[in-house]
């Protein structure tokens, strides 16, 4: 690999590069988003690269565009998202009921008083330091467990359904408010989705509402205002702030957040001309909007004090404020409903049964993991791609002893090389996969392999947790060098970092040139590795035409020449949607030398290689087959699936070409990264990691970042996630919390 000193140098020239030819002809995609994709959400991934207003350098989105296509595309993903989590009409329900039982509304303009007066004071003095009524937060979780826990498990949520579309009359009521405001008619369907039958209504009380569908901005929003209020529309409308401040905390789940500090929210809400910020936070938590937490102190910041009190070094120190959040209902349920399952786990008691297993094992690692096992519910394991036989071996050691055990991998690309019996993630929540549940609506099973633990977000993980009956055993297993879930969260991350549980960190490295080089990205160094079946190369490139020529040289011409890997075995990766080599200038030029064609079903052919995203974080790879009047007809891994007509444009793209967040999880025989000029922004050490570690025999880089590349990985790690998963699972089993 590159000398992290010196100008990257080839291990090995380009396999048999073959003949020179004319570079093919594209549209550069969406010049204007440089690096970043401006509809990251709705392709199952934030984007993988960071953006000016702050997006994430792991990889997590960056905002999203409003209006036409790319709003549809934003909305219709996020729609299925939440049409697959059934708590989320729990959550509906509990908003409804807290509004209910308010006396009234705080009328717009009326200086705040009561409880929301109560909860600005509260909120202030937490962040000054002062004492404050613990009764005015809201406790994040019992510091105890009840007494006695019911032992009737509780019944699963329903399997996922399709989101239900909004009736045609109520689309058409919607588009005249939408026209008689001036924003895009196109919107009318979302709108009606999100709003429900009342959205004509709705929008004209209050036009903010607007806001609430995914990819429409505050500016747009206070645009559609003004036409609609005239003069009663004012930047101190409280129906303004309470819907900003809504956005801004789904803005920021987008990244990966289930929280924010209150005063980033405060500051974002003066920066979007909000003249009383703080009463605008506490209106809408008044109003049921958003929660208030204070969670505990992190451990980073308390300091580390002796017997006597004193900090380290001798000098007394006051204990930093405690941080005062903020949240929607929906991750705050997702979080504290998986820290109460994962604490009901770690107390889940030894199994004798399991030793004869571990004797027989057939690794080192394998036998301690079997071990742990056997004496806790809940057990993290980490390793690279070749670890992932250990918790395999595992699940077959349960089967052997008569458990019923099930491995499951984040993705159909996952399962594939895991051989028969095991499942998706999907598909065993869907109950389309698995053993199915049980009278009680629990899943039938003794024990739960999860591969690819870091993509997990923090609701997908809720679920599976909520469906364990007691007594089951639960397996994390994951690279922690990877991007982070697309979804809010990271809860592989925070179960490692709260120690509650044992940790099993494998002993087997991944071989070969491109085991050692992801080895070292995982340390921070990037190496220069021996490569002499040039299992790596380095294609150095001048600008953005030229990588998007040797890429295309090298997935038609190079890589099936040397290695005998046809074109659809390799993936090409890119750090984002958009720029002048973003995944829609690859795969527009990827296609014009694989498969040309006019793209007479909505811009596909048949036998285009394509990406299809059922729901943000999950992208499924295949072909297209053919069209007709139900839709897109697609072979995804051997399974016949056919997208819905309205569907195609926001959840199908080519796939020659994916981002980083889309490939995590899968592997292929021969791996592209592409790393023009303009992407230099947008990388990290968890991204490149996640990139070069795609290629099973081969990985060829298109490298014309210079020493961005190094620097990124010595220099850039995750960026963090403000997440509350830590402190409440920390709360919960402080007393007897035994670190693995």
């Amino acid at each position: 690999m590159a000398d992290t000193g010196r100008h990257p140098a080839a291990p090995a020239p380009d396999p048999d590069p073959g003949p020179a030819e004319t570079d093919p002809e594209t549209d550069g995609g969406a010049a204007e988003d440089g690096a970043s994709d401006d509809s990251a959400a709705a392709d199952g991934a934030a984007a993988d690269s960071s953006s000016a207003d702050g997006a994430s350098a792991d990889g997590t989105s960056t905002e999203p565009e409003a209006g036409g296509a790319e709003a549809a595309e934003t909305a219709a993903a996020l729609s299925e998202s939440q049409a697959e989590l059934a708590a989320q009409r729990e959550l509906r329900e509990r908003i409804e009921q807290r509004k209910a039982e308010k006396a009234g509304p705080i009328a717009a303009g009326a200086k705040l008083s009561g409880q929301a007066a109560d909860l600005l004071a509260a909120v202030r003095a937490v962040e000054s330091g002062a004492e404050v009524d613990p009764s005015l937060l809201r406790a994040p979780a019992p510091t105890a467990p009840p007494p006695a826990r019911d032992t009737t498990p509780a019944r699963a949520p329903e399997a996922p359904s399709a989101p239900r579309a909004a009736a045609p009359g109520a689309v058409s009521a919607v588009r005249a408010v939408l026209a008689e405001g001036g924003a895009p008619e196109a919107l009318a369907g979302q709108v009606a989705t999100v709003l429900g039958e009342q959205a004509p209504h709705v929008l004209r009380e209050d036009p903010w509402q607007l806001l609430a569908v995914p990819g429409v901005r505050p500016e747009q929003a206070d645009g559609f205002a003004r036409a609609l209020l005239g003069a009663a529309c004012g930047p101190d409308d409280e129906r303004r702030a309470a819907a900003l401040v809504g956005w801004l905390l789904e803005r920021a789940a987008l990244q990966g957040h289930t929280a924010l500090e209150a005063s980033s929210v405060r500051g974002a809400l003066a920066g979007h001309a909000v003249p009383e910020p703080d009463e605008a936070v506490q209106h809408a938590i008044a109003e049921g909007a958003v929660l208030v937490f204070q969670d505990g102190l992190d451990e980073d910041v308390e300091g580390t004090e002796s017997e006597t009190g004193e900090a380290e070094g001798g000098e007394q120190e006051a204990a930093a404020p405690v941080p005062v959040l903020l949240g929607l209902d929906r991750y705050a349920l997702a979080e504290e409903s998986l820290a109460d399952g994962l604490a009901r786990l770690v107390k889940t008691g030894p199994d004798a049964s399991w030793e004869e297993a571990a004797a027989t094992a057939t690794s080192p690692s394998a036998a301690e993991l079997i071990r742990a096992v056997a004496g806790h519910g809940l057990v993290l394991h980490t390793g690279g791609e070749a670890a992932r036989a250990e918790p395999v071996a595992l699940a077959e050691a349960a089967r052997a002893l008569g458990m019923r055990a099930v491995v499951a991998a984040h993705g159909e690309n996952g399962r594939g090389r895991l051989g028969a019996g095991a499942v998706t993630v999907a598909g065993l929540l869907a109950g389309a996969e698995g053993p199915g549940r049980d009278a009680d609506g629990t899943f039938a099973l003794d024990l739960l392999v999860v591969l690819d633990a870091p993509q997990l977000d923090v609701e997908t993980a809720a679920v599976i947790v909520e469906s364990l009956p007691d007594g089951s055993r639960l397996v994390l297993s994951g690279d922690p060098g990877v991007l982070w879930s697309a979804g809010a969260g990271r809860v592989f991350a925070d179960l490692l970092a709260a120690g509650v549980c044992p940790r099993i960190a494998s002993r087997t490295p991944d071989a070969g040139p491109i085991g050692e080089l992801v080895s070292g990205i995982g340390i921070g160094e990037l190496n220069q590795v021996e490569a002499p079946g040039k299992e790596v190369v380095i294609v150095p490139v001048r600008d953005a035409g030229e990588a998007v020529h040797r890429t295309v040289q090298l997935v038609a011409d190079s890589v099936p020449r040397a290695f005998g890997v046809t074109a659809g075995q390799t993936q090409v990766i890119t750090v984002g949607h958009g720029g002048s080599a973003g995944t829609r200038a690859l795969n527009a030029a990827l296609k014009q030398r694989l498969n040309p064609g006019p793209g007479r079903f909505g811009g596909f052919d048949p036998g285009d290689r394509v990406a299809y995203v059922p729901s943000p974080g999950r992208t499924l790879q295949g072909s297209v087959v053919s069209a007709d009047t139900e839709g897109l007809r697609l072979d995804c891994e051997g399974e016949a699936v056919v997208v819905p007509r309205e569907r195609v444009e926001s959840a199908v793209r080519h796939g020659w070409a994916l981002t980083a967040h889309q490939a995590a999880g899968m592997r292929w025989p021969a791996a592209v990264v592409v790393l023009p000029g303009d992407a230099a922004q947008g990388l990290s050490r968890p991204w490149v990691y996640t990139a070069f570690s795609r290629g099973e025999r081969h990985l060829s880089v298109v490298h014309g970042v210079d020493q961005a590349l190094p620097q990124a990985v010595a220099d850039v790690p995750s960026q963090e996630r403000t997440t509350r998963l830590r402190p409440l699972i920390e709360t919960l089993l402080a007393p007897a919390a035994q670190p693995g």
